[in-house]
């Protein structure tokens, strides 16, 4: 089987969710690991990035480690909003509307989103200064085109 028809078949099988894969002198790839991946959740970002910033061992280490420390900023800040919205929602359930657990509601989401993005900003430097010039051109072209969002 020719290396072109085999890949064909494989991507119709990928289960990627694409209707259709490019043919004529693009290929569709996927990322090693990327069901696995999937399955999981949490380890996609680690395995996305690692392999298209080409990370070493040590550097696929240390970036685990902070991205471990956003997420578990980004699941306080998920508990924040829920603390938020059920004091929206107590400002909004009685006779009269209670402004100051609504106000209270805002300054911490206020307060989280801070947090949060101040983390991002923590986390970025931290991933910069692991990268070599070439992987820190990637990781920027990957803001830039949407293809990580932090």
């Amino acid at each position: 089987m020719c290396h072109s028809h085999h890949f064909a078949r494989e991507s119709r099988a990928c289960g990627c969710g694409r209707s259709s894969h490019p043919t004529r002198g693009f290929e569709h790839h996927h990322y090693p690991g990327e069901h696995y991946a999937r399955s999981l959740g949490v380890r996609r970002p680690l395995r996305f990035l690692a392999w298209r910033l080409g990370l070493e061992e040590a550097q696929v280490t240390k970036l685990a480690t902070i991205l471990n420390e956003l997420k578990t900023e980004r699941a306080q800040a998920e508990v924040d909003d829920r603390r938020a919205l059920a004091l929206l929602a107590d400002a909004t359930q009685s006779e009269g509307f209670d402004a100051d657990k609504a106000t209270e509601a805002a300054r911490l989401r206020v307060q989280s989103t801070e947090r949060l993005q101040q983390k991002v900003v923590e986390s970025l430097g931290r991933i910069h200064t692991l990268l070599a010039d070439e992987q820190r051109s990637q990781l920027a072209y990957m803001l830039r085109t949407g293809t990580l969002v932090m």
